[in-house]
């Protein structure tokens, strides 16, 4: 069992400059947990939304932690044709992946729907809906492996026929590394971005 920190650290060492195996990686995020007391200080629900905390981000791989409050989802949004992975931490989450068959007009062909619990491992997802339903009775947190990472995505909307371009957001970002402790909280959590620019939530992914 790894820290969320030496379980980031391991995934860079993993797909530094892109070659890695996707099926290799996926075994590995199957099989190594991470310790739950590790993600503490990046667990915060927002009421009716789901939540983004960068762990770790370079040219190669980027890593999140996402805290999905009862009733949260994310529509049906794609990943830019990078490999992207979710595994359950904490929690239910509701995965469903699509195909687009056309995009005018608009046409997307559904795949299976699945419920999973924590251990479970979505992806590698190209077009996929997510969402904590309220039924599952409890707030969810899943760890996300974009590889390569991306700033920008396309959520469709298939009832209006509309695909649409969103930019990226944080909720928060590590600390950035500094020669001294001056500006660095004690605890070293993660900065709130929460207060430094307007949220617009659909805009979360």
């Amino acid at each position: 069992m790894l820290s969320i920190q030496d379980f980031a650290a391991e995934v860079r060492a993993r797909c530094a400059d892109g070659a890695f195996d996707a099926q290799d990686l996926a075994r590995w995020l199957r099989a190594t947990p991470i310790e739950p007391a590790s993600l503490e200080p990046f667990l915060r629900f927002v009421p009716g939304r789901y939540t983004r905390h960068l762990i770790s981000k370079n040219r190669d791989v980027e890593l999140l932690v996402l805290c999905w409050a009862r009733g949260a989802s994310a529509p049906i949004h794609g990943h830019e044709g990078e490999l992207c992975w979710a595994r359950v931490e904490r929690g239910r989450l509701r995965f469903r992946s699509y195909r687009e068959v056309s995009r005018t007009p608009l046409r997307l062909d559904s795949g299976p729907t699945i419920d999973g619990g924590p251990g479970h491992l979505d992806g590698p997802a190209d077009i996929h809906a997510v969402a904590n339903l309220p039924e599952f009775g409890e707030d969810a947190v899943s760890v996300h492996v974009y590889a390569r990472p991306y700033d920008e995505c396309d959520i469709y909307d298939v009832d209006a026929g509309t695909v649409q371009r969103v930019r990226l957001q944080y909720d928060s970002e590590p600390p950035p590394a500094k020669p001294s402790l001056r500006g660095r909280s004690r605890s070293g959590s993660p900065t709130s971005l929460s207060s430094e620019r307007p949220r617009d939530d659909s805009r979360f992914f």
